[in-house]
């Protein structure tokens, strides 16, 4: 169901406070994180080896953590280190620990092999906490969905004119085009301009206030990186003013930070934020934004939990696949790819050829 060597982003750096347990689910694994007297972050499974108490409602202890059933303490790499009472501790008394790394504002967790854990392979999301540029506050929201969904939806914009007609969307005409579509060592570019048209309705004010007073040449250029993080350069310029050719003088920029993690096999978590080139100290401008992508993503939340109802509903659904699924198609590939190369290592069996030569299928709906 979930592919185990990449890295999910398991939350906000500031939900992890540094005199306090933290406990998150991330691919059906309930886990517990902390921070060192140093900072530093940490992460295990939240079930004690003993009773299988969890640890989230344990007590820190310096750098490591106690079980407040029976006392076990373990350190930062889940070794029991004590039991109350007993000079012997059993050799299995441990909890597994996970790879985990802060960076730009975000928690990355390595669901794998820890020894495997390439910290190379953080997709940069640097405009989160880059002093030129102003960012959104930090936005989360729980779907009682398969994650899948929700990737399929970030994977194919032409929903924006339907879903979001009064928000990030805009006439129908923007259904209308079909977006350039790369592959990537781990992921999709998707590439994606509108010209000469009237601005979406959440910039329009943004747009006018930068002296721009017809229509607009928009672009929404993403790369989308397994397992479900969404990386987009996005925009707004005066109608022929050359964005495309990357003269950007005139325009107004976003880097939208957006990543699904999922919780269970129904359910995941949504984090984004959305840093901008301008108005970077006008606190109004911020809370606009955030409330008009906040707004948006509701439209999405409504949609994409009634469409999992529906498929609920009728397990024997198959879809008809167009030209639309191409993406996502692309994607759920990938996926499925990399989830039976790990089953054949955990196995014991090198990767086979026909994993190797998988092609693309009609997405399946989760």
């Amino acid at each position: 169901m979930f592919m185990k060597n990449c890295w999910y982003v398991a939350g906000w750096a500031h939900e992890i406070q540094s005199d306090a347990l933290f406990t998150r689910t991330i691919c059906g694994r309930r886990l517990v994180f902390w921070r060192d007297r140093a900072g530093a972050l940490h992460a295990m499974d939240d079930r004690c080896c003993h009773r299988g108490a969890p640890l989230s409602i344990g007590r820190k202890e310096g750098d490591n953590i106690r079980c407040m059933y029976h006392g076990f303490l373990f350190d930062i790499n889940g070794v029991c280190i004590e039991i109350p009472g007993y000079d012997k501790i059993p050799p299995k008394a441990r909890v597994r620990s996970y790879a985990v790394v802060e960076r730009s504002r975000w928690v990355w967790l390595w669901m794998g092999d820890p020894e495997q854990a390439d910290e190379a392979l953080i997709p940069d999301t640097h405009w989160l906490d880059d002093p030129g540029w102003a960012c959104t506050p930090p936005g989360y929201l729980h779907f009682d969905v398969n994650y899948q969904l929700l990737n399929d939806n970030l994977l194919d914009f032409s929903h924006l004119a339907y879903v979001h007609a009064n928000t990030l969307g805009g006439s129908e005409e923007y259904a209308q085009l079909r977006s350039k579509i790369e592959r990537l060592p781990r992921g999709l570019r998707i590439t994606r301009w509108f010209m000469d048209r009237p601005p979406a309705p959440f910039a329009e004010k943004l747009v006018r206030a930068k002296g721009i007073s017809g229509n607009v040449d928009r672009w929404n250029n993403y790369d989308f990186l397994l397992p479900g993080v969404l990386i987009m350069d996005s925009g707004f310029a005066p109608a022929g003013s050359g964005a495309e050719k990357g003269h950007r003088d005139e325009a107004i920029e976003f880097r939208h930070c957006q990543v699904v993690t999922p919780e269970t096999e129904n359910s995941c978590h949504y984090f984004f934020a959305q840093p901008r080139n301008f108005d970077r100290d006008d606190e109004a401008v911020n809370q606009a934004l955030y409330k008009s992508v906040l707004t948006a993503f509701g439209e999405d939340k409504a949609m994409i939990t009634a469409q999992a109802d529906s498929l609920k509903a009728d397990p024997a659904f198959e879809p008809v696949a167009c030209g639309l699924d191409a993406a996502l198609g692309q994607f759920r590939w990938m996926i499925d790819r990399q989830i039976e190369a790990e089953r054949q290592e955990a196995a014991g069996a090198p990767l086979s050829e026909s994993v190797g030569h998988i092609e693309p299928a009609a997405a399946k709906l989760a």
